[in-house]
Formats: structure tokens, sequence, C-alpha cells
């Protein structure tokens, strides 16, 4: 072969290999994306209740029962098969966004393995805090969670998820029965605050139930035939599936259940507790942090807001020690000013028109779903804390800030800026609705941590000056209030479930730095008692976005700009913190390198 037909060859033979890379990066992405969405298509079709929150209606009328060895072993096939794929994918070519998409994927398979393989919480199916699935599958019955009735289908979609729960139901009490053998159980203490909740939903009237409460607002399209049929049927439902299964579950945790769970507050007591604490730390804070250092860490921070709280208490010109002062703030009549319900949500939604000049400071991207504020229903008042609902993804539903007002008259009002900001804007409603609105695969729009979620909706909170608020000295107080609260739980979260401490131990704890009533004490230590770590998670997760801005204020000095910044934490929606510090710093590292 001639030296000319050599170097024509050589050159055919690298054009061959260059098309073939590049065709390669062309492709992977292509491939990356598909597996991302098949995925998603696979998880939700395991997880119906998910897909239907998240807008995928394809599984309306089915409900898994997550407490099921049958739903365990799938998840975890699942999980396993999907990590396996993920660890051959070829990284070369592939934008920061999809990279970012293999880490945070591979970090919530992982985590959630982890935590199937360990399932000692199993046999604890039921509790009295807000997030237990029956309270849950209630309030979706009622209508006002993200379950659509807005067609017939919609209604007998449900009616077959009604027959879902009572299949649940039976598979909680078995696996009650199975703690209870295994010394595992809930505590006694929080328990006893269960069957006050289940009553409502299987005594009294049909008309009267909750799940009644769509058949109020049925489609305006229907037929009157039609209309009558589908009200008989949701009513027989109701009647004949609802309530018998509601009667099941309190008739065994009165009789079979209370009398025999543990009397202690802590997992310490349960079979594998020890182990069970560190792993839900690690599973909620989405670090490597020991118990030892939360509760350390929580008495620093209790001290040092402690001397916060003092300085208001000077400012105010008030006489006494703190505690004497938090007694005044309990107590006084002038921190209760409602006679309604509405003038309480009318408070808060006065709070945007405030904060509204200011929010374009410190934000770019602003969220397009619209929310709302409402009052808990009063079902699940009695368990409840405020909390945030996120918009649907089509615009229909708002998200929504839902406050606890039992008694309009007896509603404190000192905290209620530092709440909103928690709760709604820029907290929770700025965070979730971003993630949804993102340009991100549909695992991103869904998957939430609890460090990054309300990590940042604490974080939100130590912006209130900046976004014109607290300039009353009793709202700052509030602010304060709602930072010791999570600095508390540290100490009594790792208090209960790490050192042994005693129910009682723990609210004489919440009742000595913070103005709060007992029973608001009890409540807030009874939750802590039967969700070990996740309470941690607030604090832990403020601290660490706080310490990614102080680090690239450092850093970029006259570059940095709060509203970059915050871009960067919220764009790709929810991050474990290790994800999140990783990405910051090469956001950093990027922009100190920028003439």
């Amino acid at each position: 072969m001639k030296p000319t037909q050599i170097t024509l060859l050589f050159i055919a033979l690298i054009n061959v290999f260059s098309f073939q890379l590049l065709a390669q990066k062309k492709n992977q992405p292509i491939q990356l994306e598909s597996l991302l969405e098949q995925y998603s298509k696979e998880f939700y079709a395991l997880n119906p209740l998910e897909a239907t929150q998240s807008g995928v209606n394809d599984y309306n009328n089915q409900l898994e029962i997550t407490i099921s060895e049958v739903y365990v072993k799938n998840a975890k096939a699942l999980n396993q098969k999907y990590l396996t794929q993920l660890a051959v994918i070829n990284k070369a070519g592939l934008t920061a966004s999809q990279l970012l998409s293999i880490d945070v994927l591979t970090y919530k398979l992982k985590s959630e393995n982890e935590r199937l393989n360990n399932s000692m919480w199993f046999y604890r199916p039921v509790d009295q805090f807000v997030f237990s699935f029956p309270t849950r599958f209630a309030t979706l019955g009622s209508g006002a969670g993200f379950v659509p009735f807005n067609t017939e289908k919609d209604y007998r979609n449900f009616i077959s998820r009604m027959k879902g729960f009572q299949i649940w139901v039976d598979q909680a009490i078995a696996n009650m029965k199975k703690g209870i053998e295994k010394n595992n159980t809930n505590p006694k203490a929080a328990m006893e605050k269960v069957p006050p909740q289940l009553k409502p939903l299987f005594e009294g009237a049909v008309e009267a139930n909750v799940f009644y409460k769509p058949l109020l607002k049925l489609p305006t399209n229907l037929d009157s035939i039609t209309a009558v049929q589908l009200k008989k049927d949701y009513s027989n439902a109701i009647e004949n599936i609802i309530k018998p299964a509601y009667k099941k579950l309190h008739d065994y945790i009165v009789a079979g259940y209370i009398p025999k769970a543990r009397k202690t507050s802590g997992l310490l007591d349960n079979d594998k507790g020890k182990k069970e604490y560190e792993l839900w730390l690690a599973y909620f804070t989405t670090t490597t942090i020991t118990a030892e250092q939360i509760f350390n860490l929580g008495l620093s921070e209790v001290d040092r807001i402690r001397k916060e709280m003092d300085s208001v208490k000077t400012l105010v010109g008030f006489n006494g020690n703190l505690k004497s002062f938090f007694e005044y703030v309990k107590t006084d009549p002038k921190f209760f000013p409602f006679k309604t319900e509405e003038e309480v949500l009318d408070r808060f939604r006065s709070f945007l028109d405030k904060m509204s000049p200011q929010l374009n400071i410190l934000f770019n991207l602003t969220p397009k779903a619209k929310f709302e504020i409402r009052a808990t229903e009063k079902f699940r008042a009695a368990g409840a804390n405020a909390q945030y609902n996120k918009p649907s993804r089509d615009g229909t539903r708002p998200g929504v800030f839902y406050e606890v007002i039992i008694d309009p008259a007896q509603y404190n009002y000192f905290a209620m800026e530092d709440l909103f900001i928690h709760e709604a804007i820029p907290g929770h409603h700025y965070q979730l609705a971003i993630q949804q609105e993102a340009d991100i695969p549909e695992f991103r729009k869904a998957y939430t941590t609890s460090a990054f979620a309300e990590g940042w909706a604490l974080y939100a909170e130590s912006l209130g000056k900046e976004l014109g608020m607290y300039t009353d000295p009793y709202q700052y107080l509030g602010r304060l209030n709602g930072e010791i609260e999570r600095a508390v739980r540290l100490v009594v979260d790792a208090g209960i479930h790490y050192k042994g401490w005693s129910r009682e131990k723990a609210i004489a704890y919440v009742l000595e730095n913070q103005p709060v009533s007992s029973v608001e004490a009890e409540q807030r230590i009874e939750r802590y008692m039967v969700l070990a770590g996740q309470a941690v998670s607030y604090k832990i997760g403020e601290l660490k976005i706080i310490e990614l801005r102080e680090r690239a204020k450092k850093k970029l000095g006259i570059k940095f700009d709060i509203k970059e910044f915050h871009d960067e934490v919220l764009k790709d929606g929810c991050l474990p913190l290790i994800i999140l510090e990783t990405k910051i710093n090469k956001w950093i590292e990027s922009k100190a390198a920028k003439k």
C-alpha cells in the first residue's frame, strides 16, 4: 500500500472513530433520559397515590399497601434494578444537569433500600401524628387533598381506593400484632391520642362523615339519574367500607394495642431501637451526623437563641426572667386579638403585600403556581400542625397553607409572620412549586428530602428582616421561637431516642425554652416520639444552607449575588444535603474563576 493510501486510510479510520464517539455522546443523553422516564413510570405504577399527587392519573383507582411484605419486596427489586443500570451509564458528554440526575437517583434508591432493608418501622403503621396514613386517607377522602373529584369516574375510582383502604387496615392490624410479639410498638402515651381521631370517621350518620364532603360538590355536568346513582353508591361505600374499616382499626387499637404498647418514650426500648435511630438520622438529614453531635449542637443553638430572646425581653422593657416573659407572651390578652377564624386567615393574607417589594430583591426565581391559606379541617385539627400542600402540576389546585385554628379567641398572634414565611412564602410554596415547574426529569419533580425541604423553609424564616417583616419585636420573638423550636428538637429528639429521656423530661425542656402551652409541648414531644429523626432535619438543613451562603460570600466577595445563590439552591429541586454542598461548591468555583 502506497504512503498516500495509508494516509487516506488513517484519516478515514479517524473519521469513523470520531463519528462513533460523536454518535455515542449524542445518543447517551437519550439513553439516560429514557432510563429516567422509565423509572418514573415504574415507580408510579408501584406507588399510585404518589402518581396521583404528581398529576399522573393512570392509577387513580389503586392504592398501594406500602406496609405489606409484597410491596417492600417489589420496591427493593425496582430500586436495585435501576441502581444496576445507573452504575453502567457512560457519563462522558453528559450535561451537569444529567450528571446531577444520576447522583440524585442513585442516592434516592440507595437510601430507600436501606430503609426497606431495615424495616423496624413496618410494625408501627399507625400513630397520632398528621402524617399517619388513616388521617391522611381521610384528608384525601374529604376532597381537601390532591385526589381529584371532577368526574363520575373520579368518584368511582375513589370507591376502589376505599376498598384498598380496607386491605390496608387489615395489614396494619396484622403488622401491629407482630410488632407486639417482636417488642416493637409505639409509645402508649402517643397511641392514646389515636382513638379520638378515628371515632368521627365511623360514628354518626353518613352525611356527617368527612368522606361525604365530595358528594356536596358533585360535577354539574352529571344528568340527574347518574347523579342519584353515584350518590347512592358512594354513600353505600362510606357506610359499608369506610366506617367498618375505621371502627375495626379503632377497636383493635383500644382493646389490643394500647394495653400492650410500651410505656417508655424513645426507640431505645424497642427491639434494635438504637440501630433504627441511627438509620432515621441518616435518612432524614441526608448527612453522616451522629446522635451525640446532634444533641450537643442543639444545646449550643438553644443557648445562643436564648440570649437573643433575652435581648428582645430587654427591648420591650419586660421586668422578670425569660421564663416569666414566656408566660406573659403565652397568656396576656393583647396577644389574642381575634374573634373569628376568618380574622386569623386575613392577618396571614396581609403578609404577602407587606413583603412583596423585598421579594424581588432576594429572588429571581418565583413560582407561577397560586397559593391559598385555609384553616385545618376540624376532624384532623386535634393532632395536626400547620402544614403546606403543594399545588397540582396543571394549575387547577393551588398550593395551600393550612393552619390549625381550634378557637380563634385563643389563637396567639406573636409568631404569625414567622409561620407564614416558613409554610408559604418564600418557604415551602417557593421551594416546592419551583421544583414542580423546573425543567428537570419527572422523578426529580416529585423527589423530596426532609433536610432540604424543611431546611429551606427554616432558612427562609431567617430572611424575615430582609423581607421587611419582624418590625414588631414580638413578631421577631416569634421568629426566635420558631428557630429555638427547631434547636430544641435536636436536644429532645436525641434525648428521647439516644439518651433515654422520658416524655415528661422532654416536655419540661420544651416549656423551659419556649413560650408554648403545656398542651402544645405535649403534642410536639409525642410527635417526636413516633417520628424519630425527622424533627432534627429542619435545623440541620437550615444550618447547611447558611454555611454554604457564608462560604459563597467569603469566596466571591463583591461577585456574590443573593438572588443568584437562591437560584442555585432552588432551581434543581430537592437535593440531599451532601449533593447540594457539592453542587454549590462547584458554582462558587465557577463564578470565582470568571473575570
